[in-house]
């Protein structure tokens, strides 16, 4: 029997929306690495103006470190549910499976290549092929591994920044910059041509993707896509409606418990090991506190057909990232508007909003007439062979 793409009615509204709020969330926290010299800078300590300052202390508390756990976790669910259909139907799913995320190694690379220096394609396509080989694995045994890989690295992580804490730092420890890194960024994207912040670009993607990043991605990444593939076995998310206490429980505790940890460097006095539990814990319970609020709302009545956009940036998942990436450059880049730099996080975070606004509709209007997005449809053949039909169903 051949194998075929999940369909559109076999789809879930509320994985759909979770993914569009994923989205919007990785872009607030990309476009401070499409409008500033992300790897070279603190950004804690980067921003000068007290507008700047308040609006980098919520983003970094509510946003930051939240939504790449979300989006993992996301996209180990959907493998999951890959793997469940193929199964039904007799179909081999992990040559189909390995097709589908070589592809997609090869769209990140060329997210890299001609746009961003950023790309998460990569790494998730890279940790996606390890989580096929343990797809089959009892939820029971994929939570516990998922659980111990990320808990086992970034325990070690705390615990060193702990250490490294009881030795008294001066008062601009963390006030770190590459300035000679920073300027080259600054003339590469700011006022330079589409050569010269190429050639930045390998520059900074060779910070982003150096072989520490590559390892650290199976402790910070792939955890996360085996503890959705659990969920996804467990099918949390369409039985919510029966468990709607224990969602309500879960929303309420997490996000209270991680607004505090990763509040933590700013009630506190800054240390290494508050930036690690802020990070590496804060972040990811926060991360599973939204994920429950969503799918809580999501099971009172209407309440899939008033988040309908985000449903259809997230059914449009790889071509609204890409297209975030392809407006930012165009926006910030010198060879675009060359706002790289010039613009205050108070007018970043409403353009941001905007941009993501325009991206939604345009899926809307998109899935009116298609089944996929431009870039899904092209993922779609060259895995099945095969193009999205026309005539969408929103």
């Amino acid at each position: 029997m051949q194998s075929t793409p999940t369909a559109t009615k076999e789809r879930v509204a509320t994985i759909d929306i979770l993914r569009g709020v994923s989205l919007l969330g990785i872009l607030l926290v990309n476009m401070f690495a499409f409008s500033t010299p992300v790897p070279y800078v603190d950004l804690k300590t980067y921003f000068s103006t007290p507008l700047d300052i308040s609006y980098h202390k919520w983003l970094d508390v509510l946003v930051q470190g939240s939504f790449y756990p979300l989006f993992a976790m996301l996209f180990g669910y959907g493998l999951a549910m890959q793997q469940e259909k193929a199964e039904r139907l007799g179909n081999s799913f992990y040559k189909l499976s390995v097709k589908r995320l070589v592809v997609l190694f090869i769209i990140g690379l060329l997210h890299v290549l001609l746009l961003w220096w950023g790309d998460i394609l990569m790494m998730y396509a890279f940790c996606g092929l390890i989580a096929i080989s343990l797809i089959r694995m009892k939820p029971q045994f994929l939570l516990a591994i998922g659980l111990l890989f990320y808990g086992a690295i970034n325990g070690l992580v705390a615990l060193l920044a702990y250490i490294a804490s009881l030795v008294k730092a001066s008062s601009d420890t963390f006030e770190y910059a590459d300035i000679q890194a920073v300027q080259s960024a600054i003339k590469a994207y700011g006022g330079g041509s589409w050569m010269d912040a190429f050639q930045q670009r390998l520059t900074d993607a060779s910070v982003q993707f150096s072989p520490t990043m590559w390892i650290m991605a199976l402790f910070t990444i792939l955890p996360f896509m085996l503890i959705g593939a659990a969920a996804a076995k467990w099918k949390l998310i369409e039985s919510a409606k029966n468990h709607l206490s224990k969602w309500i429980v879960t929303a309420v505790v997490l996000i209270v418990l991680g607004i505090i940890l990763k509040m933590l460097p700013y009630t506190m006095d800054r240390t290494y090991f508050l930036d690690s539990i802020q990070m590496q814990f804060g972040g990811p319970l926060l991360a599973v506190g939204y994920a429950s609020a969503i799918i809580l709302i999501c099971c009172i009545p209407y309440a899939t057909k008033i988040l309908l956009p985000f449903a259809m940036a997230g059914r449009m998942s790889l071509t609204v990232y890409l297209l975030e990436s392809l407006v930012c450059t165009l926006i910030f880049y010198h060879f675009g508007l060359g706002l790289y730099g010039k613009l205050g996080l108070d007018t970043i975070t409403w353009l941001v909003l905007g941009i993501y606004a325009i991206l939604a509709v345009f899926s809307m209007f998109w899935l009116l007439i298609f089944r996929q997005g431009p870039l899904e449809s092209l993922w779609k053949h060259i895995t099945y062979g095969k193009f999205s039909e026309k005539r969408g169903n929103i």
